[in-house]
Formats: C-alpha cells, structure tokens, sequence
C-alpha cells in the first residue's frame, strides 16, 4: 500500500475557521441574525420547493435572482455574481485575480478568512497594520500599496471583529492607489451607515476594479441558506464566472433569495431593531469594567479588566451564554465578542457578563 498523499505544505501551518459549537440557551458567537425569518417567508420557500424538478440541474446563471438584484440596485445583471456565501465570492475572486506570484494585501486585525482563503488559493499574504483604535490610516494605506503593488486589496466593512465601518474617503483613497482589485467586505453592510457602493457611480473616480461582496445570512436572517453575492464591473463578474464550478449554486438556495426580496421591509425593520439594541448593549458595557470599541456592525468587541477573558467567556458559558473568544488571535489578546441578539437575550448576557466580572 502506497503512503497517505501528504498536505501541500503551505498548507500544514493553516487551520480551519471555526465556531465552537457548543450547547448553549443564548448562541452570540456566530454573529447570525437573533430573528427567524416571517413565517410567510417559510411558506412562500415552501411552495416554490415544490415546483423544482429535482431531477435537473439549477439554473446555472442564476438568472433569476440576479435579475431580481440589480433592479434592487439599479445594477446590470452582468454586474452581479451569487454564491454560496461571500466566503465563496472571495474565493472565486481570489481564484481569478489572485493565485501564485500574487499578492493579497489585508489590514489586521480583519476577517481572518480574507488571508486563510487567500493563501488556500497560493496567493502570497501581505499585512498592513490598524491603529491602536482598530482604524486604517490613509497614508499607512497608501505607503503599503505602492511599496507592495498588491493585485488585490481586502477591506472589510464594517470590519470583523472589530465594528468599524471605513470611512468612504479611506475607501476612495485606497481605490485610487491600488493598481488591481479592491474588494470591500459588506458582509454586516446593512448595519452600517455608509457603503462602497455609493462610491461606484462617484464622477471622477474610476471604479472599475471596486468589488462590494454582501451576504444574506445576516440581515436577511438566512445563515442556513448560503447565499451571496457581489456587485462589481462586470469584468470582475466574468473573472468569477470562469472559475467558479458549474451549477455551483443549488436551485432550493436561489429560490430562497428570489423570495427573500420580497420581504425587504421585513429585513429593515429586524436591522432597526438590532441597531437599537446595539446600542444599547454598548451603553451597558460602558458602565462595567471592560474596554469596549464603537461598532457599526450586529457584534460588539471589548476586553474585560478583570478577570480575564477565558476566564469570563466560561463564566458565560457556565450561566448559559455563549460568545466569542478572540482572546488568542493576534492584536487581540484578551478581547471577546458578542453578537447583538434579542432584548430577552442582550439582558441576559449583560445580567451573566456582570456576574462574571465580580
């Protein structure tokens, strides 16, 4: 018998990206919306489920649903690209723009995804650093594009884990300067009160090589479907389409999508709802001793004083609330993160995360 075939080796250092998944009565570690979708909405799915013939493949164009979104934003359809999440976005658009003998410059601490698929697909990871405040400076930006000539830049915004919505005018600069690819992370976009997408239509700038990747399984409360998508030139489009794998995005995910659109006053009125609480859970956290950072997104990052924090996020658990530990990654030694859930359940971890301090 041969030996087991070995890991490429650029590879053996890599982990996965995971959540623990852990029994717990209130889940704020995955940033996942707190609210099902209307029960209408089930229903819709559910009758559209029985027209597909699941004998055939799905629509290999998503035409559809990509119709459906670039009436949402005033959009050609060739501007549009679904997939299963933005994650695989990023991937396809790693695949296309990126690869071997390319760069992929990302701004820590960010999503760590942005790096983990880059060098997945053998793209080289360059890092600018953030301040201490967790922001970009323009000219740290700029110096870093033009001494690394990256093919492709990431930001995220609002950024994961941090909170913060980049300013339009970072967004601008950066898509001046960059001599390829600007991929703008909107994943929480919807939470926040700024978007690179108003940059695309700006006279005098050529956005051309500007990439806004959203997703449906936060505000559209819709994790378990899998679906996003990008709005880019489409050039960028057609670079996504050449990689990805045929009939990639399943016929039960696109109808799904394609009936989501139709709840759009459904999905602000849930946005509202966790922007309120947002605040206040931030407000609370300013009153306990904790460092905790403004966030524009559905989470809120912050570091407990005392004591620390492994010790205060099994506190939480052991009172039935689970969040995130980022108390390990790079740049944030001794930072958790919690998800903005419902009234009930924001009560609850404050009343535990109070507890847990003493």
């Amino acid at each position: 018998m041969s030996a087991p075939p070995s890991l490429r080796p650029d590879l053996a250092a890599l982990s996965g990206y995971h959540s623990p998944q852990v029994p717990a009565e209130v889940r704020l570690n995955t940033n996942e919306s707190p609210f099902p979708p209307p029960e209408s909405w089930r229903e819709d799915v559910g009758a559209a489920l029985e027209r597909i013939d699941f004998n055939r493949y799905p629509d290999r164009h998503v035409t559809e649903l990509r119709r459906q979104l670039a009436a949402a934003y005033d959009v050609d359809a060739d501007e549009l690209f679904c997939a299963n999440g933005s994650d695989e976005i990023l991937q396809c658009l790693l695949l296309a723009f990126g690869g071997p003998g390319r760069r992929a410059l990302v701004f820590e601490p960010t999503y760590k995804l942005h790096g983990q698929i880059a060098r997945v697909t053998g793209t080289e990871v360059v890092v600018a650093e953030r301040e201490a405040d967790f922001t970009i400076d323009p000219a740290v930006a700029r110096r870093a594009i033009e001494e690394l000539r990256p093919e492709i830049v990431f930001l995220c915004s609002p950024n994961n884990p941090t909170g913060r919505a980049e300013p339009l005018a970072l967004v601008r600069e950066v898509v001046e300067a960059a001599p390829g690819l600007v991929v703008v992370d909107e994943a929480y976009g919807q939470f926040s009160p700024c978007s690179a997408l108003d940059l695309r239509a700006e006279a005098g700038l050529d956005s051309r090589g500007l990439a806004i990747v959203r997703t449906f399984s936060k505000t559209w409360a819709m994790a378990a479907s899998r679906l996003g998508y990008a709005i880019a030139d489409p050039a960028v489009i057609a670079g996504c389409e050449a990689v990805v794998l045929p009939y990639h995005l399943s016929a039960p995910t696109q109808v799904s999508g394609i009936v989501a659109l139709r709840y759009r006053a459904e999905m602000e009125a849930r946005v509202a709802i966790v922007a309120e609480e947002r605040g206040r859970v931030a407000a609370a956290l300013a009153e306990l001793p904790v460092d905790s950072w403004p966030s524009d997104a559905n989470f809120v990052l912050f570091r407990p004083r005392r004591p620390e924090a492994k010790e205060v996020w099994q506190a939480l658990l052991d009172r039935g609330v689970l969040i995130r530990d980022c108390s390990g990654w790079d740049h944030l030694e001794g930072c958790l993160r919690v998800t903005v859930g419902t009234p009930k359940e924001n009560d609850r971890f404050l009343r535990a995360l109070k507890e847990a301090l003493q």
